[in-house]
């Protein structure tokens, strides 16, 4: 076969699998019957790159049945990093509980190096500490923590669990075993020390990163700095050290100007903020939609709405495709501030420019029709919000589920407020006053509630004497 034909033949594997759209497909079905079982070879290397390629479009549960499928044949080769990626893979698709059976039965200590990274990412996102902390203790007695990846995600943790104390102890691990510290291990240790002991400590470590000739201090340290003065206070010197930041950034990247624009945006300096926005912009490359919204948040915070119009305008002039997530901030803020007509306004524009609302809309526009009593429109809202409940993790405020119910209780039928409540049931965030509303309105039409009763067994909610009363009148 020649290089053309071969070429050919490679990429029609790849082709046949990414035309796999709907994730309830299989890679693996295509990659057998279609392409083995008709004679065609198949190399790891097409195998990590057709892998590859669904990763980068976003397809986890194809790239995992096609490296799943890889490592099932004798045939091939499974390095390092095809286990690390596996490991990550199964967290996303399948759960924490696979992945540590996966990683358990990883062949060589060079595989477990590359996959415990994912797998104590997986446990600092789960608020794991027991879990993290036997992980790390496993790989120490392996001798495999050799580089500060995995000791910072231990500070992590440690900062995201208040354990402020537990951080320089991983510190002094790093330097018993010559572990280089990096910029993030000094940043996270700056702002441990600040929590323990102070700002005199905190900036003992600064002192001591500058000192380091194997790190570059640069604009994140210093804005760390920054905002452990300006939870102590210390204004001025949170300034100074933002301004000292600045002289850090990049000219090719936007990111650390984002960081300093939140930074003076919760210190009131709006005059730098929009210095700062207008400085990003001749930063190479296009400024995004998240980028748009940083800003657009900083001023909504500042309360500078009439500023935040003309950015969204400009922003809406120049985007290619409309993110609702940029309209958003505006819609909240106008909800917030009681211009009920001006969101509503903004809502209808943002459908006329093909914006597609996520549930962040809807949930902002119910939130602010209840505030405003416009009851019919809150409860389209909350359907709207419910009906992408599929895609997202999203929750209604357990205040406003409580007001469209008691409005359904005064002004709907026995029905409408039953499938509400049901659908608030599935969801697992049923309380006591929703199933209360539920029982009175069945009370009063005489309807039977063994349902109701069989819910909140479910729900595990505890009855009190006023539930207790209802269930007896409705004679359940």
């Amino acid at each position: 076969m020649d290089e053309a034909a071969y070429t050919s033949k490679r990429d029609d594997l790849k082709s046949r699998i990414l035309k796999l759209v709907f994730p309830r497909r299989s890679a693996t079905a295509v990659l057998q019957k279609n392409w083995i079982d008709q004679c065609h070879k198949v190399t790891a290397s097409d195998l990590r790159n057709v892998s590859r390629l669904l990763l980068k479009s976003k397809r986890h549960k194809h790239a995992l049945e096609i490296l799943s499928w890889m490592e099932a044949q004798n045939r091939f080769q499974m390095s390092a990093a095809d286990h690390a990626i596996r490991l990550e893979l199964i967290i996303k698709i399948q759960s924490l509980g696979e992945a540590e059976e996966y990683f358990e039965h990883l062949p060589n200590s060079s595989a477990q190096k590359a996959a415990c990274l994912s797998l104590l990412h997986a446990y600092v996102k789960e608020r794991a500490v027991e879990k993290a902390e036997a992980l790390m203790q496993k790989l120490n007695d392996q001798g495999l923590t050799l580089s500060p990846h995995p000791l910072n995600e231990m500070m992590k943790l440690y900062m995201a669990m208040s354990q402020f104390e537990k951080v320089p102890s991983v510190i002094l691990q790093m330097r018993r075993n010559k572990i280089p510290l990096n910029v993030l291990s000094y940043n996270l240790w700056m702002s441990a020390c600040s929590e323990v002991s102070g700002i005199a400590s905190a900036e003992m470590v600064y002192k001591e990163m500058v000192n380091d000739k194997n790190v570059e201090v640069g604009w994140s340290s210093l804005s760390t700095l920054a905002n452990i003065y300006q939870k102590s206070g210390l204004i001025k010197k949170a300034n100074l050290a933002l301004k000292s930041a600045e002289k850090k950034l990049s000219p090719h990247n936007r990111l650390g100007y984002f960081f300093l624009i939140t930074m003076h945006a919760s210190l009131n300096n709006k005059e730098e903020v929009l210095r700062l926005w207008e400085a990003s912009k001749r930063v190479t490359g296009r400024i995004t939609s998240t980028n748009y919204m940083c800003i657009l948040l900083c001023l909504v915070k500042l309360g500078d709405i009439a500023e935040a119009e003309r950015i969204f305008r400009e922003w809406e002039s120049k985007c290619i495709k409309y993110d609702i997530r940029v309209s958003n901030v505006l819609l909240g803020a106008y909800m917030r501030t009681g211009s009920v007509e001006k969101a509503e306004s903004l809502h209808l524009h943002t459908l006329e420019r093909c914006g597609r609302p996520n549930y962040k809309t809807w949930e902002i526009l119910m939130e602010g029709w209840v505030k405003s009593q416009k009851m019919d429109k809150a409860i389209d809202a909350m359907k709207k919000g419910f009906s992408m409940l599929k895609h997202c993790d999203w929750r209604p405020n357990p205040g406003i589920v409580m007001a469209i119910a008691e409005y359904l209780e005064k002004h709907g039928t026995v029905n409408d407020l039953n499938q509400y409540v049901k659908v608030i049931h599935q969801l697992g965030i049923a309380t006591l006053p929703l199933y209360k509303s539920l029982l009175r309105m069945h009370l009063l039409f005489q309807r039977p509630g063994f349902h109701i009763l069989k819910m909140m067994e479910k729900d595990e909610i505890e009855i009190d004497d006023e539930t207790t009363a209802l269930v007896q009148a409705l004679k359940v």
